[in-house]
């Protein structure tokens, strides 16, 4: 088998493992009420101890609050890691899984600066997945740019 076979098979296995282990996350756990952060502000109650963590919390809870996005996610997340485990279906695999790790990074980025692990982290899981796109950038490249379609003119 040759290395870049070898690594390819590797690199799915990571990624689809983590899209399989978010995914699974999502339904391991009784989902609050959407309406909870709502009922504990109209109480009085402390939300999050800083702003930070109130960004975080409302940004998961504007995800949970509408009662499908959340499982969607979560749907989403094993659909991408069983197709990329699969290595029969992790072209499309990769496809998928490229907004989600692209949203989990910019989360990250955005709302966690100061956790660096974490950071780094799914800025490696976005690498993986850009490196897995571009093992099957043959395949799918006639879908952005077709010459036929643009010497017929």
């Amino acid at each position: 088998m040759k290395v870049k076979n070898i690594i390819r098979i590797v690199l799915n296995l990571i990624l689809g493992g983590m899209l399989l282990y978010g995914g699974i996350m999502k339904f391991a756990r009784p989902m609050p009420s959407p309406t909870e952060i709502v009922e504990k502000v109209q109480q009085g109650g402390q939300v999050a101890p800083t702003i930070e963590a109130l960004q975080i919390k409302n940004y998961i809870f504007g995800m949970k609050q509408t009662g499908f996005f959340w499982e969607f996610l979560g749907i989403v997340e094993l659909a991408g890691g069983i197709m990329l485990i699969s290595q029969v279906f992790s072209g499309i695999g990769a496809l998928i899984a490229l907004p989600v790790i692209l949203n989990i990074f910019l989360f990250h980025l955005f709302l966690e600066r100061d956790e660096t692990g974490e950071l780094i982290e799914t800025g490696g899981l976005l690498l993986i997945n850009l490196i897995l796109i571009s093992f099957t950038y043959r395949v799918w490249r006639p879908l952005l740019y077709d010459r036929k379609i643009l010497n017929a003119g």
